[in-house]
């Protein structure tokens, strides 16, 4: 029920007190006259809006503000800009009124949240709005720092809005803004950003691991007690002051756990993790966090495998931190993490931290090292012509990625995304360098380009004046600014060579009584098969496509009739499945449209799915946890369409489904697994193979059910058979398949 506006007002009244509060520690003299002013504008101008759960719409941009203050840390400027971030874009105040009554840092601000708003166009491609977006941040980090925030109230509300929405919302946000929140240091904003996502992804799978972890809570807490009561008496005597706590991990984090390597929520050893923090002086940090290193491992054995020393060389994003993995009592490993107030603090508001603890020579080293960042993606965008879909994946890769660290033959630290090569460590040092590199020297030795960098390695780059970038480099590059670089020189050179061809192939189309079109040029690629028009021309000019070949009066005429309605053409898609009422639902129920079930994950009945539409007008029903279908969702949330199982009728048809079962090796198991799916079950079996190693064996069967519980059922039966039988349901292309 709405609040009557009384009840309102006092209500919008307490929230900016409570975000004046949280900001306190971050204020100057005369901040709270420059805050209440930016509040005052927000309410005026939202006064007329709801949120579409009918609450006032200035409950988002405080919610905002106080995001950036209390959870990121950001100062006065921020929390004007987060108060004021939907007014020019949603009402009457425009950027000349924020520069007036503000100044000229906070409209530009403005300016960028607009345009990353703006930007994000239903009718455009996800790929090219979240370039735009980077071209804001480069600009100035606060810009997606507060858009961070944003983000992070609309998922913590996103329960509003329509099914379509929160797939299309959900996705957007595990694909780009929660590697955005990884790189910049927001460990607490990044994975409340993928559960969240998650529990509208696949609310079904969330809900359960929520309640799992639930339950077995109290569990969890004895063995931490148990685990940290040693510990403690020995960091007693050090004579600092210190906090032990028990951190649960991520939901996300235990999903990907149970994906990546096959298990079920019971054989996840790693629920939580162990978080030692001290309050050290500056001076003290590293020997005060190595001595609590020596009383751990002293008490448990450690996995040496499983060590990883993030204080003598920080992450890029700041990160600081020792951690360690020693087996615990009842033989399990634990993960313990040792850090100071200062790390801790960064770890969790990353970027924003550090201006706290700018006086202290390792933040200041971080922001440099994120500024370099910065300054890398500045110089990645500049490449304006190119593919926005190859950008964002390319940079979306280093968000993530995981670091080593080599040295220059000067002693200089270089760090580059783990698997980068010797000619990505060229790149990294100089473009020019990259673009001339001959070959490489690793510890004195000649290497192959493609080198893969170990950590600590020294080397050289060799160059030649005469040498230039090869599409063969494309290959085995790893870092975004190498890809582009590389790119860049190979359309400069691709461009020359189309020139030429557009100019040979306008020249045949004049003479031929042709006008050199758009809608002829598109024919022309249709037929061709080219990627577009660039490469059309550029495999004239290279003699790759004989232009005294091209018969344009076929082509054009013929393309023509292909692309009219009803056409051959039209009609000569793979065979498609047409709905049935009862079947799966599409968009408007109401209406029949044909579909395809996607082969990447093969979705059955009592899956959840989504439709997506391809180029070609085609319906893909996916899996909403298929990783295909999260990209595409993200890219091109314009295209998703709503899907569903109809929950009747269903069992009449059957679905290919493929399982994977392995476990000890023992006479007669294959016989016992046949019986199980053909006899007991009556299930179809399509395929089956099955492997053996020194005592184990994985097999992988392929089979006819009608929906998932069928499916669930099998697999219950299947690891009946003895307690160290494994099943899981795995993607039909890893699968055996029989063909005719």
């Amino acid at each position: 029920m709405r609040l009557d506006i009384t009840s309102e007002n006092k209500e919008i009244a307490g929230r900016y007190r409570q975000l004046l509060k949280v900001s306190k520690w971050s204020r100057e003299k005369g901040d709270v006259t420059i805050i209440r002013k930016a509040f005052v504008m927000a309410v005026n101008a939202h006064s007329a809006m709801r949120r579409k759960s009918g609450e006032p719409y200035i409950y988002h941009p405080i919610a905002v503000a106080r995001i950036a203050a209390e959870e990121i840390g950001l100062g006065t400027t921020s929390i004007v800009c987060a108060l004021l971030h939907d007014v020019v874009e949603d009402t009457d105040v425009t950027l000349e009124d924020i520069e007036r009554e503000f100044n000229p840092k906070v409209a530009n601000i403005i300016d960028g949240l607009t345009k990353i708003s703006g930007v994000f166009d239903t009718n455009s491609p996800q790929a090219e709005n979240f370039r735009k977006m980077l071209l804001t941040m480069a600009d100035d980090v606060r810009v997606i720092l507060i858009k961070l925030c944003d983000r992070l109230h609309n998922m913590r509300t996103l329960e509003h809005m329509s099914d379509r929405g929160q797939l299309k919302i959900a996705s957007e946000t595990t694909f780009i803004y929660a590697p955005l929140a990884h790189r910049l240091g927001l460990y607490a904003i990044k994975t409340e950003l993928e559960d969240l996502s998650l529990k509208y992804t696949q609310p079904i799978l969330y809900q359960e691991l929520k309640h799992k972890l639930n339950a077995t809570k109290e569990q969890r807490n004895r063995y931490i007690r148990s685990f940290i009561q040693p510990v403690k008496l020995e960091i007693d005597e050090l004579g600092i002051d210190y906090e032990i706590k028990g951190r649960p991990k991520s939901i996300h984090s235990i999903y990907n756990k149970m994906v990546s390597k096959q298990l079920e929520f019971e054989q996840v050893y790693d629920l939580f993790a162990i978080r030692i923090i001290l309050d050290s002086d500056p001076e003290d940090e590293k020997m005060d966090c190595w001595n609590v290193y020596s009383i751990i491992t002293s008490i448990y054995q450690p996995n040496p495998e499983r060590m990883r020393d993030w204080i003598s060389i920080p992450k890029s994003n700041g990160y600081e931190s020792l951690h360690a993995t020693v087996m615990g009592p009842k033989g399990q490993w634990v993960e313990v993490q040792i850090r100071t107030t200062r790390m801790d603090a960064i770890a969790e508001k990353g970027y924003a931290a550090h201006w706290k603890y700018k006086e202290d020579n390792n933040a200041r080293n971080t922001v440099n090292n994120l500024d370099n960042w910065l300054s890398q993606v500045r110089e990645i965008l500049e490449d304006q012509d190119g593919n926005a879909l190859d950008f964002l994946d390319e940079f979306k890769m280093n968000l993530y990625s995981k670091e080593v660290f080599a040295f220059t033959p000067k002693g200089l630290l270089r760090k580059l995304p783990k698997g980068g090569t010797a000619l990505d460590f060229a790149f990294d040092i100089h473009t020019e360098i990259g673009a001339k590199c001959l070959g490489a020297k690793v510890n004195g030795k000649l290497v192959p380009l493609s080198y893969e960098i170990k950590n600590g390695d020294q080397i050289e780059i060799i160059t030649s004046s005469k040498q230039k970038p090869s599409k063969d480099w494309l290959h085995f590059v790893k870092t975004s600014k190498a890809k582009t670089k590389i790119k860049q020189s190979l359309k400069d050179e691709k461009r020359v060579i189309a020139s030429i061809g557009k100019e040979s192939l306008g020249r045949k189309m004049r003479n031929a009584g042709y006008e050199y079109t758009v809608e002829n040029l598109n024919k022309l690629v249709a037929y061709y098969k080219t990627e577009d028009d660039l490469e059309l021309t550029y495999q004239i000019g290279k003699g790759i496509i004989d232009k005294e070949k091209i018969k344009l009066s076929e082509i054009l005429v013929e393309v023509t009739k292909v692309h009219k309605p009803g056409s051959e053409r039209e009609t000569s898609h793979p065979a498609r499945k047409t709905v049935v009422a009862d079947e799966l639902l599409l968009g408007d129920a109401t209406i029949d449209m044909d579909y395809t079930l996607a082969p990447c994950c093969s979705p059955i009945p009592g899956d959840q799915v989504v439709g997506f539409i391809t180029v070609g007008g085609e319906i893909k029903v996916h899996k909403t946890s298929c990783k295909n279908a999260q990209n595409l969702m993200s890219k091109y949330g314009y295209r998703i369409l709503k899907a569903r199982w109809a929950g009747s009728g269903i069992d009449e048809e059957e679905f290919e489904a493929a399982l994977e079962i392995s476990g000890i090796d023992s006479l007669g198991l294959v016989s016992k697994v046949t019986d199980i799916v053909s006899k007991q079950l009556k299930v179809n079996m399509k395929s089956i193979s099955f492997e053996s190693l020194d005592g184990t064996f994985i097999g992988k069967l392929r089979l006819q059910v009608s929906d998932t519980k069928h499916l669930e059922q099998l697999m219950v039966v299947l690891k009946g058979i003895d307690q160290y039988i494994k099943v899981s349901r795995i993607d039909l292309d890893s699968t055996p398949k029989l063909t005719d």
